[in-house]
């Protein structure tokens, strides 16, 4: 069992499995923790350049997307016969071993480039806050981005189990200081351009923004663990208990999330959404160097390095164990010398590309966005129409993820051609 799962694995023995009880408000937390990162903290400044009415839109299709894709992920994992299967042995029973290769390789790449992301997010964030709120020269970046990867890492080494928890615990702060946050900006809000925007253009605006809110509320690294623990916790009951935690998950994130984006969108202009843009920075590290107020200087970038490295790490779980399971099945590799491997490669790619600080909303819309989309969005949905097990979940739900899902990795194409 990972120790993703051991950190769940709260005893429960006293409570009814039939009710609600803290091993499920354990994993909404940690799913909850596992979404929120870079995307959230730049999603107000993709949709804020769009305008108004594409936000209008994108938050009411969030929650659906959100619920219904990471519900569909976790009936997929659950379907398999095998009692102990991990996301890879699931895919290669339903499609066959060179397909099942094929995903699991996808599924690696839809977690991989978070962790890039989540590299650049960090260095800027600390950059940022050093040259900012403390009056310094900017450091070394290879210095600094060397240290950030290599103390993320070495946390995950030292000990997963204890640092997980913490984190677990963090996430209570967070929500907090975010739903603060959200309210304290409510006085700056400004009056936002009401006039709907031509059609084309809106559109395309709201079509291209599709992986962008993929992304941001994905906690699709964790479903493959989650689904797993919750099969050897409530038997029988993991489907119903997985789906009723992976809503509660959804609505908090949707509440507390978009109450952030709605608030920050309204306390900005469209210039200075791209001038965020622009700095490659956090909507929080922006309000931060923009404001006198010494209160957002500091619990800005605060909860941005928070959020980003709880995000980091519960991806780099996910990461680690589907490299893991990639390389152990195609080469004569032992588990512990493919985990070393793994490893050593993120971190040189991870480090590499913070040096590098490319665009972070690029990548978002040019390549997380849409990879993830097919593996939460497409894979378990053409699953549910190939896969006798999954069949008495056809209906309107599965075309909706199908063709949201299909949106974005057509958004890929398209940023491709242009």
């Amino acid at each position: 069992m990972s120790s993703y799962q051991d950190v769940a694995q709260l005893d429960t023995s006293t409570t009814s499995k039939n009710k609600w009880n803290l091993h499920d408000t354990q994993w909404v937390l940690s799913l909850f923790g596992t979404a929120v990162g870079a995307g959230i903290l730049f999603l107000p400044i993709n949709i804020g350049i769009g305008g108004f009415w594409p936000l209008i839109i994108l938050a009411c299709l969030a929650f659906p997307m959100t619920f219904l894709a990471h519900r569909g992920l976790a009936r997929f994992v659950l379907s398999s016969k095998n009692k102990d299967a991990d996301f890879t042995d699931v895919v290669e029973e339903h499609f066959g071993v060179n397909a099942g290769r094929l995903i699991s390789l996808l599924y690696f790449l839809s977690i991989f480039p978070i962790l890039l992301i989540y590299g650049v997010g960090l260095t800027n964030t600390v950059d940022s806050f050093i040259v900012n709120q403390l009056g310094m020269g900017s450091p070394s970046r290879v210095l600094l981005s060397g240290v950030l990867v290599a103390g993320m890492i070495s946390l995950m080494l030292g000990g997963e189990k204890l640092m997980l928890r913490a984190f677990a615990i963090l996430v209570y702060p967070l929500v907090a200081i975010l739903f603060f946050l959200s309210i304290y900006l409510i006085p700056s809000w400004q009056m936002p351009n009401m006039a709907f925007p031509e059609f084309t253009s809106f559109t395309k605006t709201l079509w291209l923004s599709v992986p962008i809110i993929v992304f941001s509320f994905s906690h699709a690294a964790a479903i493959s663990s989650f689904a797993n623990v919750q099969r050897g916790h409530y038997g029988n009951d993991a489907t119903t208990k997985s789906e009723a935690i992976l809503k509660r998950t959804s609505l908090l994130l949707i509440v507390f999330v978009l109450l952030f984006v709605f608030s920050c969108v309204l306390s900005l202009s469209t210039e200075q959404m791209a001038q965020a843009k622009a700095q490659n920075v956090s909507i929080l590290s922006y309000l931060a160097n923009i404001t006198d107020n010494s209160f957002i200087a500091t619990l800005g970038p605060l909860v941005a390095f928070i959020a980003i490295t709880s995000s980091f790490l519960g991806h780099f779980l996910g990461a680690r164990e589907s490299f893991n399971g990639l390389v152990t099945k195609q080469t004569k590799l032992s588990m512990k010398s493919a985990d070393r491997l793994g490893v050593v490669i993120m971190f040189f790619a991870i480090w590499f590309c913070a040096v590098k600080n490319p665009s972070i909303l690029d990548m978002m819309d040019q390549l997380s966005g849409p990879i993830i989309a097919m593996i939460l969005f497409i894979m378990p949905m053409i699953a549910v129409f190939k896969v006798p097990a999954l069949k008495k979940y056809r209906g309107k739900s599965a075309y909706f993820i199908l063709f949201m899902g299909s949106l974005a990795v057509l958004a890929l194409l398209y940023s491709f051609i242009k």
